[in-house]
């Protein structure tokens, strides 16, 4: 029998156990895990307890649900404690990596792109709009990532797609940080300026152009004036 867990945060417990099964090995990647009733009887909680526990982890990547066929080990890997240790990084460090990401982005989207991608970035650009406090921000920051994000699609890297919306809750900080009056705001014409690099096929003009961006927010935190 696996450790049975204790009452309290059952599902968060059960969850545990069954990370440390594919942690050691004994459920490799690519293996069916054993049904809910069985996974019930083993962890000694009931199958609401189960579901919930696997839910958890296919939403972490660990597992992934086959209807028809079962629950299979999808990856050994648990992000949650690299999300952890991002949670402690400085916002001067998540604007770095940021940036990074998306002058690469911007790069490769300006050699990838076509007509149709542009369009969509100009109408995301165009929805964007300007930056609303009405309801704390959060309509804003959302159609803003969307066009930070949509860059990244156009990059035609799926590395860097995932890696991006790996960190989406990063980005998100970043770019509510701007709205605050200590951090400078990129105005449209420098998001505009990065379409306008992707348009050219100039892969050193948009990758400029996202590093100009960036600058203002970026010299800000380093003068420690946020």
């Amino acid at each position: 029998m696996l450790v049975q867990p204790p009452r309290t945060s059952l599902a968060d417990a059960a969850a545990n156990s069954i990370r440390t099964e594919i942690a050691a090995g004994r459920w490799p990647i690519g293996s069916r895990i054993p049904i809910e009733p069985q996974l019930a009887q083993l962890l000694g909680v009931s199958r609401g307890t189960v579901r919930e526990a696997v839910k958890t982890l296919v939403s972490r990547g660990l597992l992934e649900v086959r209807q028809g066929s079962g629950t299979y080990v999808r990856s050994g890997f648990d992000p949650s404690a690299s999300l952890q240790k991002l949670r402690l990084a400085s916002l001067r460090d998540q604007f770095e990596v940021r940036r990074a990401l998306e002058v690469e982005a911007a790069r490769l989207a300006a050699v990838r792109h076509t007509a149709k991608d542009l369009r969509r970035l100009n109408a995301l650009l165009d929805k964007r709009g300007q930056p609303d406090l009405a309801d704390g921000g959060a309509a804003f920051i959302e159609r803003d990532l969307a066009f930070h994000l949509a860059i990244v699609d156009v990059s035609g890297n799926l590395a860097l797609v995932e890696t991006c919306r790996f960190i989406t809750g990063y980005i998100k900080e970043t770019i509510a940080s701007t709205l605050s009056a200590s951090l400078p705001e990129p105005d449209e014409a420098a998001h505009r300026a990065i379409v306008e690099g992707i348009a050219s096929r100039d892969p050193e003009r948009a990758a400029a152009a996202v590093r100009e961006l960036m600058a203002p927010t970026l010299n800000a935190l380093a003068l420690g004036t946020a």
